[in-house]
């Protein structure tokens, strides 16, 4: 008997394709499929073949992005740099092989392989993406959303997001959907608006990443030159904390090193570049950082992995411990000199630019500072003020002090001082009151050299005999009596004596012959900007100016020129083009009565009893003429100087409180302020910066030898009005 065989056979196959059930599940399914490719395709159509409303492209090739400009002395050194965003644009030769194999390594491998997209890292991103949203999901966050890891981006789709789509990736996060499309609108509905917009950008992020590297190989007529073009501009734009953009500015920063400087010996620091773009956050350099310590050895097995550098290279790079240098933005060894370049790019004094240009990298200001004789100012003035504590130790670290110099022959500032370095415990920085240029206070007797010009010119000589008595003067009140720093009245003295002396009544009496408008048309004829008020007491530098102003009051009675004090020398672009040079100054002071004033200031020096005396000893070789300057109740002590002629300087000092109290009784400008003006004078002269001491002429120097105290039988001299 013949056992019959039977097999199950499954039930889909005993279906019939011509079964109505059959043929629409199979028109369902063809349907699912297209709506699922036909999308796809038109993305794929949309990102190879649309070409329509992209970017200019002459804009990205100019790359005119804000870069930091730079504030330098008279020899170069850089005093600060100054930015929106610390860039250093580099082109790809200043990229060091190093750096670009780091680069590579960490962000793009196949970069000069692909076309602007790297199709074989979809899949990994793909997975990486449907891993990141599951554990969301199963982690119950919010609702199902998509998520999508970083990762993926070429250096060029990177470069496009950051330059072209930076505004649509900074928003696409919110309620607001980028495109009003009803399939775009549909897919919102289940994934959110935020990951539909980052799909869209992500679409965008591709064409244009295709679209830029097809025009830039059509611009440079190689794919080669414009592989490397990109590489450069995404080397110059890429954010690596602390405000630094591009590798240029952070290796500065982070290594106090210059990019091209980098070679095979610092694969370890070309690591800790490429890593930080990830996460500058996570991985800038810090000094026994974990995460960039851990990013850094991740990176250099990569580059020896892909055969960029030895293992054993490799290896020993990772056992190096992290090394960056101290750094601050905003510090600089010249505060005061950064205020007062600002200040006169406000004012229009730099040319046709401003601050902003100078903030964003498009000009560098070459200045007329000279960087030693700032050092010895910033000491001295330290040094003063120390000794004036000393003397005062409830003061310490509250009294402040200012200090200008000027050269002589055209105004230009070598050296400024707005204040002390750490004021209140706090370090000076340029933005900072400038208390040499802003802070307006009485000249004191400092302001009589003025008057005795003013006189000068109205007839009065060196040697008239002038009477030292009793006066009064008329003040808001009526009218009040004139005493000398002494007490005392001496009778009838030689004008230069009185002017050495400083004694006040005798300034009162100059200023009533030359006449009060007239000292103060030679106050402005000699730099006096600031506001002057007529009234008796002016003779007595009651008006508030500024020590920057009473300084050139001096450099011009030095000298005989007329001319601002400026900062800026010239202004340069990134490019090297001299954009703007200060001008010469031009015209002089009236010679009339100014070589009296150059013999009766020198004699403040030379002269027994006056109040420069202290600098006529053989421990001070250095011919000055100058004058002290106290304020009312000691609230400020002034000494201001110069060197003979246009091949000498000047310099002015102040000390103050800021609050206007008093410096305490016999805190004159003869003992506060006269040692910090001694020791710079010696300092600057002995370093040799400033040139040859200047001599003054014999003949100066024979009269004030010769003077001796005059016959009082001698009457005044009339002076013709």
């Amino acid at each position: 008997m013949e056992s019959e065989c039977t097999t199950s056979v499954p039930a889909w196959k005993k279906m019939s394709w011509r079964s109505p059930w059959v043929r629409g599940l199979a028109v369902g399914a063809a349907g699912l499929l297209a709506v699922a490719i036909l999308p796809a395709a038109g993305i794929l159509g949309h990102v190879h073949l649309n070409r329509e409303n992209v970017p200019d492209l002459e804009e990205f090739l100019l790359f005119d992005l804000p870069t930091t400009g730079l504030v330098l002395d008279s020899d170069g050194r850089v005093v600060i740099q100054l930015a929106r965003e610390y860039r250093r644009m580099v082109s790809y030769e200043d990229i060091p092989p190093i750096l670009r194999q780091a680069i590579l390594a960490t962000e793009d491998r196949g970069f000069f392989r692909h076309g602007g997209v790297d199709y074989r890292a979809f899949p990994r991103v793909l997975r990486a993406s449907v891993q990141a949203s599951a554990s969301a999901w199963i982690r119950g966050d919010d609702r199902f959303r998509l998520r999508f890891p970083q990762g993926g981006s070429t250096i060029t789709q990177q470069l496009v997001r950051g330059y072209f789509l930076q505004e649509r990736a900074g928003s696409e996060g919110g309620d607001e959907l980028f495109s009003p499309k009803p399939g775009a609108r549909l897919l919102a509905t289940v994934l959110g608006v935020p990951v539909v917009n980052k799909l869209l950008r992500k679409v965008e992020e591709v064409r244009l990443a295709l679209w830029l590297e097809e025009a830039m190989e059509q611009h440079f007529g190689s794919r080669q030159v414009a592989k490397q073009e990109l590489l450069a501009r995404y080397a110059s734009f890429i954010y690596l904390g602390h405000g630094r953009y591009g590798y240029a500015a952070a290796a500065e920063y982070y290594f106090g090193a210059s990019l091209p400087d980098l070679d095979t010996t610092d694969a370890g620091n070309a690591a800790l570049l490429a890593g930080i773009g990830k996460s500058p956050h996570h991985y800038s350099p810090v000094a026994g950082g974990s995460e960039p310590l851990r990013r850094r050895n991740e990176i250099l097995l990569l580059m020896a992995g892909n055969g960029f550098i030895a293992a054993d290279e490799a290896a020993r790079a990772a056992t190096e411990s992290i090394r960056v240098v101290s750094r601050s933005t905003s510090r600089t060894w010249a505060p005061a000199i950064v205020h007062t370049v600002l200040e006169e790019l406000r004012a229009g004094h730099g040319g046709p630019f401003g601050t902003e240009d100078l903030f964003m990298g498009r000009v560098n200001v070459h200045t007329t500072v000279d960087g030693r004789a700032q050092r010895i100012v910033t000491e001295a003035l330290e040094t003063g003020l120390a000794l004036y504590e000393t003397r005062h130790p409830g003061a310490e670290g509250q009294v402040q002090g200012s200090v200008v110099v000027l050269r002589n022959r055209d105004g230009a500032i070598l050296a400024m001082a707005g204040g002390r370095q750490i004021y209140r415990g706090v370090p000076s920085l340029f933005t900072d009151f400038n208390r040499a240029t802003e802070s307006f206070r009485q000249a004191g007797s400092a302001w009589k050299p003025v008057v005795y010009l003013a006189a000068f010119r109205a007839g009065v000589e060196l040697d008239t005999s002038v009477f030292d008595g009793p006066v009064q003067v008329r003040d808001g009140t009526g009218m009040k009596p004139i005493s000398n720093y002494d007490g005392r009245f001496k009778g009838f003295m030689a004008v230069r004596q009185a002017l050495a002396e400083s004694r006040n009544t005798v300034a009162v009496l100059m200023a009533r012959r030359a006449g009060y408008d007239e000292v103060r048309r030679v106050g402005q004829e000699l730099g006096i900007t600031s506001r002057i008020e007529l009234h008796e007491s002016m003779a007595l530098g009651a008006s508030e100016v500024r020590l920057v102003e009473l300084a050139n009051v001096y450099r011009a009675m030095a000298s005989g020129i007329r001319a601002e004090p400026r900062v800026i020398r010239r202004s340069v672009a990134s490019s090297g083009a001299v954009l703007y040079r200060a001008p010469h100054p031009h015209g002089s002071v009236g010679s009339s009565g100014l070589r009296e004033i150059q013999e009766g200031l020198r004699g403040v020096v030379q002269i027994p009893g006056g109040t420069g005396r202290a600098l006529s000893g053989a421990d001070f070789p250095v011919p000055v003429m100058g004058k002290s300057g106290t304020t009312n109740a000691f609230r400020d002590a002034l000494f201001v100087g110069s060197t003979w002629g246009v091949e000498g300087i000047t310099v002015a000092v102040r000390i103050g409180f800021d609050d206007n109290r008093s410096l305490g009784q016999g805190e004159t400008g003869s003992l506060a302020a006269l040692p910090i003006f001694r020791e710079i004078m010696l300092r600057t002269y002995a370093d040799g910066q400033a040139g040859p001491v200047p001599e003054f002429p014999p003949e100066l120097e024979q009269s004030i030898a010769r003077y001796r105290p005059l016959d009082l039988s001698i009457p005044l001299r009339p002076v013709q009005r």
